[in-house]
């Protein structure tokens, strides 16, 4: 086991990687760097490895599917993720470490937010994403994270080894944090300075389109993490139309005892009857949720009776 490994994820990084590479080994001499290339075409790996870092393969094209190699792969007491596109400082390294070995913290963020992100990024839409994204995280799911799609984090062994990875792409960050907020995982937050991509350098996230599987993944894991919530909404929804609409109808019977508009009564019944239905499934899927965090407690003694036997 290592006592800290630093997780790269690259993808036609040459322009950067190298810096990278040596800059953690500077500031973390004791750590191992591993470079994950991403089916880079520039030479990133080679250059990697020429700078002193362990590079593995994963190719399977996407963030989160090089994530998921890592973190199976990779057993450290604390790992540290950063880009490969030298955004992010090196010195800030120690002080994340120290906050997952010393003060036992499960995740810890790279706040770019409250720095300098927003004088040294160029894309405006960027800015607007991440406070949209932060938002909407911190609201649905009771947290007070500073920056949710940082590229910069520290973890603890047992985030990495209950961690289920499902996202493919860039919305893998977004997945992490609300992960570790349902979880009750311990949070810190260290602000950092960020730095713009050098010249020639490119990202590889699309505002847009990345933008957008973002915010679906955030829908998707209100959907499963929120249940009783979510279902709850979409019946109280429901209700409120179907009431909206029968109301005149049965006053209309009340007065003549008639139902002269019998297709809206017949609908509203059905969308009625729909609520109910999505409000009992709200219940149940939230008892089943209550099994699940039950399960995973039981799992978080297995993986810290593993890290301790890597240990010893």
């Amino acid at each position: 086991m290592d006592k800290i490994a630093v997780l790269i994820p690259c993808y036609n990084e040459s322009k950067t990687v190298e810096k990278v590479v040596t800059d953690f080994r500077r500031v973390l001499p004791d750590a191992t760097v591993y470079v994950y290339d991403n089916n880079s075409t520039d030479g990133t790996a080679e250059l990697a490895a020429r700078a002193g870092a362990v590079v593995r393969h994963e190719y399977q094209q996407g963030k989160g599917n090089v994530m998921r190699r890592m973190f199976r792969e990779i057993d450290a007491e604390a790992y540290i993720l950063v880009d490969g596109d030298d955004t992010y400082p090196a010195e800030a390294a120690p002080e994340m470490v120290a906050a997952v070995t010393e003060r036992q913290a499960d995740m810890v963020v790279g706040d770019r937010l409250s720095s300098t992100y927003y004088t040294q990024n160029k894309r405006p839409f960027h800015n607007f994403g991440n406070d949209l994204v932060r938002f909407c995280t911190n609201h649905l799911f009771g947290g007070k994270i500073k920056d949710i799609m940082t590229g910069y984090r520290a973890f603890s062994y047992q985030f990495v080894k209950t961690y289920p990875v499902l996202s493919r792409g860039f919305e893998i960050e977004t997945e992490m944090t609300i992960h570790a907020l349902q979880r009750n995982m311990q949070v810190e937050n260290v602000v950092i300075d960020y730095r713009d991509r050098p010249e020639g350098s490119e990202s590889k996230l699309n505002t847009y389109s990345d933008g957008f599987k973002v915010l679906g993944t955030i829908a998707r894991l209100f959907k499963n993490y929120r249940p009783f919530l979510f279902f709850g909404i979409l019946a109280a929804i429901l209700a409120v139309f179907g009431i909206g609409f029968m109301v005149p109808v049965l006053g209309e019977y009340f007065q003549t005892g008639l139902v002269p508009r019998f297709p809206t009564l017949i609908v509203c019944c059905f969308v009625l009857v729909a609520a109910l239905l999505l409000f009992i499934s709200g219940i149940i899927l939230s008892s089943q949720l209550a099994k699940d965090a039950r399960d995973f407690e039981f799992q978080l003694q297995t993986v810290h009776q593993w890290e301790n036997k890597n240990k010893s």
